[in-house]
């Protein structure tokens, strides 16, 4: 098993549920932050939310909030675990690139696993 620690960068163009990262079903993750910023002149709502790989109907919202014009968040104060195939997307109520992120996180790569 290796370990890789990661940083992906994220713009949301639309208003759509975008996914900012997923997992290999090869791997997991322990995400430890996940950084959103507000770079318009006005409040924007984001919400973000885990999607579970293995039940479609377990995905989980862990950020919902108005964010002030210029301000920044971290949507994860506590780590998040994801399982292989799980992902994270994040939505806002504006588009054009105003909303944009890096989730930081340590890769588990199990695909070099003997067995």
């Amino acid at each position: 098993m290796t370990i890789q620690y990661k940083n992906s960068k994220f713009s949301l163009s639309g208003t759509g549920q975008t996914t900012v990262l997923n997992i290999s079903v090869t791997a997991v993750a322990i995400v430890k932050s996940v950084s959103i910023a507000n770079t318009s002149s006005g409040a924007v709502t984001v919400k973000a939310r885990m999607k579970d790989y293995s039940d479609s109907n377990a995905n989980a919202r862990f950020f919902v909030k108005a964010m002030a014009s210029n301000t920044q968040e971290n949507a994860t104060p506590s780590p998040l675990n994801l399982e292989s195939g799980d992902a994270i997307e994040v939505q806002s109520s504006e588009g054009g690139g105003v909303i944009e992120g890096v989730v930081s996180y340590a890769l588990l790569d199990r695909s070099q696993e003997n067995g």
